[in-house]
């Protein structure tokens, strides 16, 4: 893992909220319905949902390379008991090169 710098004007961030108790669910949050059941075998009924998106993120520190950014986004979602996190990544996965970052340890996702 490591930073995002969006201080040299490249990239953006963008969230999205979907309060969903008691009201129709629009196709997004239908979808992470999907994927939770999918991924965990389990039934599952969100009730609210948070999507934030990262778009051309470029690596701290920009300065050494604004041009090898990456788009990525975290959904978060909950029932009021169970809670869940989706880290869903760009087609291509990481495009920082991680030879010029200030970590060298830099991973895709988390443990």
């Amino acid at each position: 893992w490591d930073n995002a710098d969006f201080s040299k004007g490249v990239g953006t961030t963008f969230y999205q909220e979907f309060p969903t108790l008691n009201t129709a669910k629009p196709p997004f949050v239908r979808d992470v319905e999907t994927k939770v059941r999918q991924y965990l075998r389990s039934s599952y009924s969100a009730a609210w949902t948070l999507k934030i998106t990262w778009v051309k993120a470029p690596a701290y520190a920009a300065r050494t390379d604004t041009q090898r950014t990456i788009t990525y986004q975290a959904v978060l979602t909950t029932d009021g008991y169970r809670s869940y996190v989706l880290m869903l990544y760009q087609e291509g996965g990481m495009r920082w090169d991680y030879t010029r970052l200030a970590a060298t340890n830099a991973l895709i996702g988390y443990t």
